[in-house]
């Protein structure tokens, strides 16, 4: 997000192997006839899936709080946005960061109207001279996705011509090319064979560090999550499934597994069953006596499900961590960003305080997601149960706020399209349930 204070067998086997974990993660289990009887009959769903669609519309930029188009934020809106946008401007808008795009294969954060460039660091492009983008680099899921964005545009709308647009010279197939090469390149770390970057609270781009901590600088610290490795395989595998040359797919499928194999290998405490918070690569910016393998990361572990790093059984053990965690925060939702929080004061930025913002704020943009991971791994019923407060919440403030304080208090962006879809998503997948 955003704060504005201003090998040893070929390819093709191995890709089967890379996903056959989440292949067992699927199920056709059915719903039983009494919570499809119960969901046809809720009229929240529908409220809020109307909702959702009529903010999408009305526009691609993250919220009313902000003029920017962000990528981490149009990734988790661009199904509903295929239905009830104008698809030739939803594709303006994806190309639009390819225009960005550095001869390293890099992807821009997001993009603004030239007029509004003001404070930060802002690039500026000829294939775009209308605006102005940016880049928070503690983060490395810029690219990663923008490519789940471009499988969802394409599987969405069918439209795989869309591939072989061109932006100076190159396609959108080899632009993706290029920014999966990028972080390979550039934010690959030899020793544990996965991607690195920042220090910040589960997938949040705010370093410890700094007063705003959105770049890397001299006192920044280097760090392995699961969040970014796990957005990492989901691009791969969006990837694989959109080109048709097997060689690529082999090539891939073998950088899958790898990243794959490592992540558990490396990131998963087995004996805890969670995924440690970070690998620390050139030291740790909090006190050395503090335990931060306490953290449970909500986020990170949603979007792993997603990546297919959790069997059935485990996911049904962090559904069941994040509700103790919930009830022992006296919050509302599984959309809880971490428990416990870190400390007052281990962030110099004033919004990362205990249960601010990224630091234990209530987001249904991450919420929403693990709702959809139980569905599509037959956890139907507690799909269900965490879904309800997030619907309330809306109904009762008319809106889609960006986070909310563990109260219930909504904050940030009111009308913030990354929680309209998201929630939106969750709904379509249950409803196809019944």
């Amino acid at each position: 997000m955003k704060i504005h204070f201003r090998q040893l067998i070929n390819g093709s086997a191995l890709f089967l192997i890379s996903m056959s974990f989440i292949a067992c993660n699927n199920t056709n289990t059915a719903m039983s006839p009494e919570l499809s009887a119960k969901i046809s009959a809720d009229e929240r769903l529908s409220t809020v899936s109307q909702k959702a669609e009529d903010l999408i519309k009305s526009g691609f930029n993250a919220g009313d709080g902000y003029s920017e188009v962000w990528i981490r934020d149009l990734n988790t809106f661009v199904e509903p946005a295929c239905k009830v946008s104008d698809t030739e401007k939803l594709k303006d808008a994806l190309l639009t960061f390819f225009k960005f795009q550095g001869t390293d294969g890099n992807i821009v954060d997001g993009y603004t109207a030239i007029k509004n460039a003001n404070g930060g660091t802002f690039f500026f492009s000829e294939l775009a001279p209308e605006f102005a983008a940016h880049k928070n680099t503690v983060e490395t899921d810029q690219e990663t996705s923008l490519i789940q964005a471009i499988y969802k545009y394409v599987t969405t709308t069918g439209d795989k011509d869309f591939l072989k647009e061109e932006i100076a010279g190159r396609s959108v197939q080899e632009r993706m090319s290029d920014a999966l090469n990028f972080l390979l390149k550039e934010r690959y770390n030899e020793e544990y064979g996965l991607l690195w970057g920042a220090t910040t609270a589960d997938w949040g781009d705010v370093q410890p560090e700094h007063d705003w901590g959105v770049y890397i600088d001299s006192s920044s610290h280097f760090t392995i999550d699961i969040y970014d490795n796990a957005m990492f395989l989901i691009a791969i595998d969006n990837y694989i499934n959109l080109v048709t040359d097997q060689n690529i797919k082999d090539m891939w499928a073998k950088t899958h597994k790898k990243i794959a194999d490592n992540t558990r290998k490396h990131l998963w405490d087995e004996a805890n069953q969670k995924f440690i918070p970070h690998i620390y690569l050139n030291g740790s910016p909090f006190p050395a006596d503090f335990n931060e393998n306490a953290i449970y990361y909500h986020g990170g572990t949603a979007v792993a499900i997603e990546a297919g790093l959790l069997s059935k059984e485990e996911i049904k053990t962090a559904y069941k961590k994040m509700q103790e965690n919930v009830k022992a925060a006296g919050a509302q939702t599984i959309g809880l960003t971490m428990y416990p929080v870190y400390p007052n004061g281990f962030f110099k930025n004033p919004g990362m305080h205990e249960y601010g913002y990224q630091n234990g704020g209530d987001w249904t943009w991450f919420g929403g997601r693990m709702v959809q991971q139980l569905v599509a791994n037959g956890f139907y019923d507690e799909a269900y149960e965490a879904l309800s407060p997030m619907l309330d919440r809306v109904i009762k403030h008319n809106g889609f706020y960006e986070w909310w304080t563990p109260a219930g208090e909504p904050k940030g962006s009111g009308m913030f399209r990354g929680s309209a879809g998201v929630l939106w998503k969750a709904i379509k997948m249950l409803e196809e349930k019944k």
